[in-house]
């Protein structure tokens, strides 16, 4: 490697990194097809001449390199974009963005991050598909803290410098619906709505909503696709967006009362723009329960429903103490509307997820988590009843009888109905009866005479006086 190295060193910045990205290329694509099976990893030398040539950090500080201007910044962002749409084989093109982008822990990865963010964003300007699906891959195995920061970027790009251009973000759901299911992942857990910073923007709201009302199942594509014994990194992203977008839409009500708050003592509450958002919320909270419907198909089908929780209980946990905690910074005299939409919508939330199986959470913990909150007539009825529904595949749902509610009753059309009661009473035994005496045999009756048909009786209106049982008018 030292040979290869100093041969790099004597040429210009942009033809040394397109030289490691081609020797990248060979090096770990014949490898991939000599020794199928785990993905080959990259020597340290290897590692060295990728993060010196192409991300501009030098090992030896005695050696000043001449750094890439702007233009050759570009023109490698160029050259990326080329070799990923080109090379056909994706476990090539997943091994070597891997090793390109893959975070080794030292000063290096932030430049790593800062050529990632560039090109993925060329990418969605660009449509390569390509880089989109490895960015998928990328931030589903990697530390949440850096998906933050890809996210942030990409909105940065095209809902914050060039509004117009959100656009050309939203097209690329049907191109690369992988994608935009882990981005919808990293925006949720950006935009926690912590504070009016953290709150999401209106242009990434409405895109993200308009993601899910025109295909709700986005949401559970990363879910469906990972095989379940693979096991993902400590830290990394949630396996479905579904918990982000649950804490969208609770915390929405609070949170908004809170800017409003603020905004009023500052100036001008734009209330047009507010009303706006609080109905894609809605929207948004709708297509949650939908998906959690969906999902249950999915884990019936797997046999998965009751052995496998999408929702952790401790993230719920982390949810109500945000929930508690922003209620607490509220006067409840002012925002007492807001605060019990918030809760109704956590109420319908945990309760379809309990009934769904994606969380799996007795109603002891349930009420152990929401103790603190104020009170919820919904959510009190979710933390109190249980949940009757029908076994999988079977018949229509029949509603359980309580025979301690609902005494058991004969039915009117049945010969002994008035004597049922009788008999099921423990009555004292009656003496025996004598028998009757027995009557004469009575002549044989003449026969009659036929009669002639009768004129049909004109019609009449109904009288309730002709009812066989008692009739009483109500007045």
């Amino acid at each position: 490697m030292s040979d290869i190295r100093h041969a790099l060193l004597r040429r210009d910045p942009l033809s040394a990194a397109k030289e490691v990205l081609y020797h990248l290329d060979i090096s770990l694509g014949s490898a991939l097809q000599s020794a199928p099976g785990p993905t080959p990893g990259l020597d340290k030398s290897t590692v060295d001449l990728v993060e010196e040539f192409i991300f501009q950090v030098s090992k030896d500080r005695s050696v000043q390199r001449k750094r890439m201007s702007c233009v050759q910044e570009l023109q490698l962002l160029e050259i990326m974009c080329s070799y990923f749409q080109e090379q056909s084989k994706d476990a090539i093109r997943q091994v070597i963005f891997s090793a390109l982008f893959g975070l080794q822990g030292n000063k290096a990865d932030e430049s790593r991050m800062s050529v990632l963010g560039k090109l993925v964003s060329m990418a969605v300007a660009v449509c390569r598909v390509p880089i989109l699906d490895c960015a998928a891959t990328w931030l589903q195995r990697t530390h949440s803290a850096w998906c933050v920061r890809l996210a942030r970027v990409l909105v940065d790009d095209y809902c914050m410098l060039v509004p117009c251009s959100i656009s050309t973000l939203q097209n690329i759901c049907s191109a690369s619906p992988r994608f935009c299911c882990q981005l919808i992942s990293a925006v949720t857990a950006l935009y926690d709505l912590s504070s009016d910073e953290l709150t999401p923007p209106p242009a990434l709201l409405e895109m993200v909503v308009g993601w899910i009302t025109e295909d709700p199942r986005l949401l559970l594509l990363t879910f469906i696709n990972m095989p379940l014994t693979s096991s993902l990194p400590i830290g990394c992203l949630e396996v479905t967006p579904l918990m982000g977008l649950l804490r969208w839409c609770v915390k929405a009500p609070l949170a908004y009362q809170r800017g409003r708050k603020s905004t009023v003592t500052n100036g001008h509450v734009d209330t047009e723009k507010v009303g706006e958002c609080e109905e894609l919320y809605s929207k948004l909270h709708l297509s949650v329960l939908q998906v959690f419907l969906m999902l249950q198909v999915h884990l019936t089908e797997q046999n998965l429903l009751g052995r496998l929780a999408v929702l952790q209980a401790e993230s719920v946990a982390v949810l109500v103490e945000e929930v508690s905690r922003l209620v607490d910074e509220l006067n409840p005299l002012h925002a007492a509307n807001e605060i019990q939409l918030a809760l109704d919508r956590l109420a319908q939330a945990l309760q379809v997820a309990m009934a769904t199986g994606a969380l799996l959470c007795t109603r002891e913990d349930l009420r152990t988590l929401c103790s603190r909150l104020p009170h919820n007539n919904l959510l009190q009825l979710v933390m109190s009843g249980p949940v009757v529904q029908p076994p999988p595949h079977s018949g229509p749902f029949q509603p359980s009888l309580y025979p301690y509610i609902h005494p058991a009753r004969p039915s009117p059309l049945s010969p002994h109905a008035t004597h049922q009661a009788a008999l099921s009473s423990p009555h004292a035994a009656h003496p025996a009866l004598s028998p009757l005496p027995t009557h004469p045999a009575l002549s044989p009756h003449r026969s009659l005479t036929p009669h002639t048909a009768h004129s049909p009786l004109p019609p009449h209106t109904f009288h309730p006086a002709a009812m066989a049982f008692p009739y009483r008018p109500i007045r």
